[in-house]
C-alpha cells in the first residue's frame, strides 16, 4: 500500500490557505438571510501548557460543519480569537516580573501554530485578542454603557483573602479552605468592589431561555443559577431592652410569609451589616469569634445541609409582627449575606435547617402548616368536614384548644419538621386557610400594615465585577473629591495599562495599579481638579462577554461593531464549548447582550441561538485499591492488561479520568500530528463517538484512522473513468459501487449537517471498502467522495482534488448530490416469526407482493417445525420486512 506523505501535504495546503486566505470572508449582500451562517467556537485562554487533544475536538466539529455549508452554498462566518486576559500570566509575573503581556503573546503565538496546524478554516484576519488596547477600548466603553444606565455601582463586599501573600484570590485559587500558592489558610475580607446589576435584567434572563436552542441540561443550569422565586419581604422591629418596639428595622425576605406564626427566632449572617449593632457587650466576645471563624469557611462549607449547625446569640431581640412575640436574634453561618437580605426568620417547624438548629440551641418549634390527610383525621377520614371543624373551632380560643389537646399529631411537633403544605393551623384569624391561600393573604395584610410587601428574589447575585490585580482591563472611571465617581470620556479611550516594575499585590486587598502613583493620580473629566484613577480591573469574563460581536467588525476604530455588519451575522447560528461555561460564561453574555439590545446597538435579544457542548475527551489512568490515582510513568503492565505500581507492586485498575499533568497522562496533539498527521488526528476525535459525549483517547483508534487513510490514499491511484453514474451500468460491481456511493453520500449528508460526525465516517469506510475492489473508479463518484473528504480530512481532500486535474481549491466546490433511487436495496431480509418469536429470515427482492411472501414463509423449514400438530390462525405481513405467523 502507497503511503500517504502528510508530512509535506499538510504543510503545503496549510501554506495554501494561508497565502490565499481561503477563509476569508465578507459580508456578501447578495447573499440571503437564509444562507448565510455564524459559527462559534468558544475561545481559548493561551496557556503556558498549550493545546490538549480535548481543545481541538469542539474546533474540528465546527470546521467540518463550516467546511459542509461552504459547499452548499452558504457565506460562513468562523473566527477565532484568545481570551487573553487572566491570573495565570499574573502569577507568573509576580513570581518572575516577566510582564503578563510578554508571556501572553508567547502562548498565543504558540496555540495559533498549533490551531493552523489542524487544518482548521478560520478567516485569521477577524482574530481578536482581548488583552490588546484597541479591543479593550470597546470593553471599556460597554462598562461606561452599563455604568451610565446605573447597572455598575460600588459596593463593599468580602473577598478570598490570602493573609500570606497579602492579596484577594479568586475562588479557582482557593484550594479546599487554602490558597493555592502558598498554602495558607484563606480568610474573608471587606472591600470596596464594583458590582453589575445583572439581577436587573433577572426575568429576562430566565424567560427568553425558552427561545433558544439549547440543551435542556444547560437551561435547567441557568435557571436554577437565577433561581427566581416571589414571596414577601417583611420588617421585624428590633425590640429595646423591656421589649418593646423600636424604629429599627431587620428585614427578612421569605417565599412562606404564610409561617409567620412559626418564627420562633431570626438567624442574619456573619457578615450582615447590623452585628456589631445588635450584639451585646455581654455576648461580644462570642461573637467576635465566631465572626473570625465564619470567614475561614467557604459558602459551599457553611450551606452544606450534613453539617453540623453552628451559631451564637447576639443578646438582641426582634418583635414578630404579626402576633408581637418577641424572638432572639442569633448568627449562623449556614445564613449567607449574598442571597435575599442575609437575614431570615427561622420557622423550625417546617424547615430542615432551622429544625436542626432550634434543637441543637433548644429553641421553641410551633407547627403552623397541617396536611391534607392531617386535617382529615378530624373527621375520621374526611377532609372536608375535619376543614369545617377547624374552622368552627377556630372562633373560639378554649374549644380551639381543646381540639388541639386531643390532637397532638395535627397541631404539634413531630419528631421532625413537616412538609410546608396544606392548612393553616395556629396562626389567628388566618387558621383554617390553605396555604396558597395564606400567602396571598398575609402578604396583603403586611402591606396594608406598611410592614412588609410583595417581593421578588432571585439566587442570582449582582456580579462582583472587579478585581486587585493588575492584568485586566482598567476601569474608565476617576474618583473627584468635588465630583463624586466621574467617567472617562469616551474620546479618552482606551485607557492603558501603565507599565509597571513589579507586579506584587500591595497588601491592603488594592490592585498594584493602586501603588502606581503617576498613573493613579489624574485629572476630573467634568471639573478638570485633582482626581484618582480607579484602580480595580475587569475580571477575565469581561473580554469574553462580547468577542462574537467584535469578530464581525474587528477593525473598526469609531465603533464597537457596524449596525449593518451586526444585522448581517447575528444572531450566533450554532455555538459550541464546553459544559463548563454553562452558567456563568453564558449568562454574563446573554445580561451584557442584552443591555446592548436595549441600548440600541444590537438587533437580537439573544446572542447564542444553538448552542452544542461537546463531550470531554479523557484519559486512562490507574487506581488503587483506596481509589487514588497513580501517575503513569509510575505504573508497570506486567502482563497483558494488568498493571502494577512500581514502587509498591500494588495491582492497579486501569480506569478513565480526566487529562491531568500531575497523572502524566495529558495527550499532546502536536505529538499525536507528527507521528500520524492532522487528518488523522481530525477524523480520529470525530470517529471516537458522538460529539456531546465524553470518550476516553485510545492511541489503537488513531492507528486505525491513520489505516483508513493511508487506504484511501492507495485507492487514489486507480484510474479513473468516464463511467456516467446516471446511465445504464451492466457489470455487477459497479452496480453495488454505485448503490454504496449514492448510500454514502445521503447518510454524509445526512450526519454531517446533524453533526453526526462519528457515523458520517464510518460510512465513508464502507465505501471504500466497496471501491477499493474496482479496477477503475468513476471519475463523477471518486470527485464527490473527495468532496466529502475534503470536510473531515481538508489536507488530503485538497491533495486529492489536485490530483484529479483541479487547480482551485476544493473548499468552494458544490456538496455532491444523490440518487434516491440508486439508495434503494435491491433485495431485502425478511424475518419469518411464529407467535412473536423470530425463527428464521430468508432473502427475497425488494417489493415483493404480500401473497409471495407469506407462500415463502410457510415453506422456510425452521418455521415449519413450530407449526407442526398446530392450526395457523392468523398471518400478518409487514412489506419488506417481516412475516408473523399465529399458530395454535
Amino acid at each position: 500500500m502507497a503511503k500517504y506523505p502528510f508530512e509535506t501535504i499538510e504543510p503545503k495546503w496549510q501554506k495554501y490557505w494561508e497565502e490565499h486566505k481561503t477563509f476569508k470572508v465578507t459580508e456578501d449582500p447578495s447573499v440571503p438571510k437564509e444562507k448565510r451562517r455564524y459559527i462559534l467556537d468558544m475561545f481559548p485562554y493561551p496557556s503556558g501548557a498549550g493545546l490538549h487533544v480535548g481543545h481541538p475536538e469542539g474546533y474540528t466539529a465546527t470546521d467540518i460543519y463550516c467546511r459542509y455549508l461552504r459547499m452548499n452554498g452558504y457565506n460562513v462566518l468562523h473566527p477565532m480569537g484568545y481570551d487573553a486576559f487572566g491570573l495565570p500570566a499574573e502569577n507568573y509575573a509576580i513570581k518572575t516580573g516577566t510582564h503578563p503581556k510578554t508571556t501572553t503573546m508567547a502562548n498565543i503565538e504558540h496555540f495559533t501554530q498549533q490551531i493552523k496546524a489542524l487544518g482548521f478554516s478560520y478567516d485569521w484576519d477577524r482574530c481578536v485578542i482581548t488583552c490588546e488596547p484597541d479591543y479593550y477600548k470597546w470593553t471599556q466603553w460597554i462598562f461606561l454603557q452599563l455604568y451610565k444606565k446605573g447597572l455598575a455601582y460600588e459596593s463593599k463586599t468580602p473577598i478570598n483573602w490570602c493573609p500570606s501573600c497579602k492579596t484577594g484570590l479568586a475562588n479557582e485559587e482557593v484550594k479546599e479552605g487554602k490558597c493555592e500558592r502558598c498554602g495558607s489558610t484563606v480568610t474573608h475580607k471587606t472591600i470596596r468592589q464594583w458590582i453589575l446589576k445583572i439581577t436587573a435584567y433577572g426575568d429576562e434572563l430566565l424567560n427568553d431561555l425558552d427561545t433558544l436552542d439549547w440543551p435542556e441540561s444547560v437551561k435547567l443550569m441557568q435557571r436554577n443559577w437565577i433561581g427566581r422565586s416571589t414571596g414577601g419581604e417583611v420588617n421585624f422591629s428590633i425590640a429595646d431592652k423591656d421589649g418593646k418596639p423600636t424604629d429599627e428595622r431587620l428585614t427578612v425576605y421569605t417565599t412562606r410569609p404564610d409561617t409567620l406564626f412559626g418564627a420562633t427566632y431570626m438567624v442574619i449572617a456573619p457578615e450582615h451589616p447590623m452585628v456589631a449593632k445588635l450584639t451585646t457587650p455581654a455576648q461580644k466576645a462570642g461573637v467576635d469569634a465566631y465572626v473570625e471563624s465564619a470567614a475561614k469557611k467557604s459558602d459551599l462549607e457553611r450551606t452544606d445541609l450534613a453539617k453540623v449547625k453552628t451559631g451564637i446569640f447576639t443578646g438582641s431581640y426582634a418583635i414578630d409582627p404579626v402576633n408581637g412575640r418577641k424572638i432572639p436574634i442569633w448568627i449562623s453561618d449556614y445564613v449567607l449575606i449574598s442571597y435575599g437580605t442575609g437575614a431570615i426568620m427561622a420557622v423550625p417547624a417546617h424547615d430542615e435547617r432551622d429544625w436542626d438548629f432550634a434543637r441543637k440551641f433548644d429553641l421553641p418549634i410551633i407547627k403552623v402548616v397541617a396536611s391534607k390527610e392531617e386535617i382529615a383525621s378530624l373527621a375520621g377520614g374526611d377532609e372536608k368536614k375535619g376543614l369545617e371543624i377547624l374552622l368552627e373551632t377556630a372562633k373560639d380560643t378554649a374549644a380551639y384548644e381543646k381540639l388541639a389537646a386531643a390532637n397532638p399529631g395535627v397541631f404539634a411537633v413531630a419528631d421532625s419538621c413537616t412538609p410546608a403544605d396544606g392548612y393553616t393551623i395556629n396562626s389567628g384569624l388566618f387558621t383554617g386557610r390553605p396555604t396558597k391561600q395564606t400567602i396571598k393573604d398575609i402578604i396583603l395584610w403586611l402591606t396594608e400594615q406598611g410592614i412588609g410587601r410583595e417581593a421578588v428574589n432571585y439566587k442570582l447575585r449582582d456580579w462582583v465585577f472587579s478585581r486587585q490585580r493588575y492584568w485586566g482591563e482598567p476601569i474608565p472611571l476617576v474618583h473627584c473629591p468635588t465630583c463624586g465617581t466621574v467617567p472617562l470620556d469616551e474620546k479618552d479611550l482606551p485607557l492603558e495599562l501603565p507599565n509597571v516594575k513589579t507586579y506584587q499585590p500591595t497588601g491592603t486587598g488594592e490592585s498594584p495599579l493602586a501603588g502606581i502613583e503617576d498613573w493613579v493620580n489624574c485629572t476630573c473629566p467634568k471639573c478638570g481638579g485633582y482626581a484618582k484613577r480607579e484602580t480595580n480591573t475587569m475580571p477575565q469574563w469581561a473580554g469574553s462577554c462580547w468577542y462574537y460581536l467584535r469578530y464581525i467588525d474587528s477593525h473598526n476604530n469609531t465603533c464597537f461593531c457596524d449596525p449593518e455588519k451586526e444585522k448581517y451575522w447575528m444572531p450566533v447560528d450554532l455555538y459550541v464549548g464546553g459544559a463548563e461555561h454553562a452558567v456563568l460564561h453564558l449568562l454574563y453574555a446573554r445580561f451584557w447582550h442584552k443591555v446592548l439590545y436595549d441600548i440600541g446597538v444590537v438587533h437580537t435579544k439573544e446572542p447564542f441561538q444553538r448552542l452544542i457542548n461537546q463531550g470531554m475527551i479523557t484519559s486512562f489512568a490507574y487506581q488503587r485499591g483506596n481509589k487514588t490515582l497513580v501517575p503513569v510513568d509510575e505504573v508497570e503492565e506486567k502482563t497483558p492488561g494488568v498493571y502494577i505500581e512500581k514502587t509498591t507492586g500494588e495491582q492497579l485498575e486501569q480506569v478513565v479520568a480526566k487529562m491531568s499533568k500531575s497523572l502524566k497522562n495529558v495527550v499532546n496533539p502536536d505529538e499525536e500530528i507528527k507521528q500520524y498527521g492532522a487528518d488523522s488526528v481530525r477524523m480520529y476525535e470525530m470517529f471516537m463517538g458522538p460529539l456531546t459525549m465524553s470518550k476516553p483517547w485510545n492511541t489503537q483508534g488513531i492507528i486505525g484512522i491513520n489505516r483508513f487513510l493511508e487506504k484511501v490514499w492507495g485507492v487514489s491511484l486507480k484510474p479513473l473513468s468516464d463511467v456516467n453514474l446516471e446511465g445504464k451500468i451492466t457489470d455487477k460491481a459497479l452496480v453495488s459501487a454505485r448503490k454504496t456511493y449514492a448510500q454514502t453520500v445521503k447518510k454524509v449528508t445526512d450526519d454531517t449537517s446533524s453533526l453526526s460526525f462519528n457515523t458520517a465516517i464510518s460510512q465513508m469506510m464502507i465505501f471504500i471498502n466497496e471501491v477499493s475492489s474496482l479496477v477503475s473508479i468513476p471519475c463523477e463518484m471518486w470527485e464527490g467522495f473527495v468532496k466529502m473528504l475534503a470536510c473531515y480530512a481538508p489536507h488530503m481532500g485538497e491533495e486529492l482534488w489536485q490530483k484529479i486535474g483541479h487547480d482551485n481549491t476544493i473548499s468552494y466546490e458544490p456538496w455532491p448530490v444523490f440518487s434516491e433511487e440508486f439508495c434503494k436495496d435491491d433485495t431485502k431480509t425478511i424475518a419469518v416469526m411464529v407467535n412473536g418469536k423470530l425463527r428464521c429470515t430468508f432473502e427475497t427482492a425488494a417489493g415483493t407482493p404480500d401473497d409471495v411472501l407469506e407462500k415463502t414463509a410457510l415453506a422456510q423449514d425452521d418455521a415449519k417445525k413450530f407449526m407442526d400438530g398446530k392450526q395457523i390462525v392468523k398471518i400478518v405481513v409487514v412489506p419488506d420486512k417481516l412475516v408473523n405467523i399465529v399458530a395454535k
